[in-house]
């Protein structure tokens, strides 16, 4: 592989080539002649704040730096590759399930809906064969997909859609953090570190922890000894 000018490929664009390479074998397993969608979501595991999906539509082979799995690189890192990535996408999108509809039902149908969400955002703007997701497949998802273990780490689409879930997610917690201040949401992003919990046990639970949820056995109710959630 050259570049122009005879100059050889960084290692980063030969990773993301290989990335590449394991993203189209995928495509052409499944008979897809077009391009597939990625989607990857955000949030499942913290205490608080809704979950987030995103979708994206890239053109095949588009090589984009330092392109990764959301979770190895770092915030300033991630909100300049989702800026990029929105730039050079055929088209994305972006959809949130709130805590109310989380404790409705539960994370993993409010994941498998902010999918199904994001992937209906994309289909307004463009059209695709099917849809990578990372992770394990999505009963009554509505489009073909195949799920993918590690699929942000493997394949571009994906990679992509984590970045942008992600960092639309911690601005969500950003904004929520000037509403809360108490529970220092800016910093942790709702998930249960220890200063999360102390200020649960200190606070109790305000209108965006998630009701549902346990930590370590405790109910959220019982991490803040039963006492009215602040307004």
């Amino acid at each position: 592989m050259t570049r122009r000018g005879g100059a050889s490929p960084t290692d980063d664009e030969l990773r993301v080539a290989r990335m590449w390479r394991q993203e189209l074998r995928l495509s052409r397993q499944q008979d897809w002649s077009s391009n597939a969608a990625g989607v990857d979501e955000a949030g499942r595991g913290p205490l608080a704040g809704p979950v987030v999906a995103a979708a994206v539509l890239l053109r095949r082979r588009t090589y984009i730096c330092s392109l990764d799995d959301s979770k190895r690189l770092t915030p300033g890192k991630r909100e300049l590759l989702s800026r990029e990535i929105k730039d050079v996408a055929l088209a994305w999108a972006v959809a949130e399930v709130s805590v109310e509809e989380i404790d409705l039902s539960n994370i993993l149908r409010a994941s498998h809906q902010a999918m199904r969400k994001a992937l209906e955002g994309l289909a307004v703007k463009t059209s695709f064969a099917g849809a990578l997701l990372d992770g394990l497949p999505v009963p009554g998802l509505g489009w073909p997909h195949l799920a993918v273990v590690d699929g942000d780490a493997l394949c571009p689409s994906i990679a992509a859609a984590s970045i942008i879930a992600k960092v639309h997610r911690d601005g969500l917690m950003v904004g929520l953090d000037e509403i809360y201040p108490q529970y220092g949401f800016a910093k942790h992003k709702g998930y249960a570190t220890a200063e999360h919990v102390a200020a649960l046990r200190a606070h109790g639970p305000c209108p965006v922890h998630r009701r549902s949820f346990s930590w370590r056995g405790s109910n959220l109710f019982e991490l803040a000894g039963d006492r009215e959630s602040p307004s």
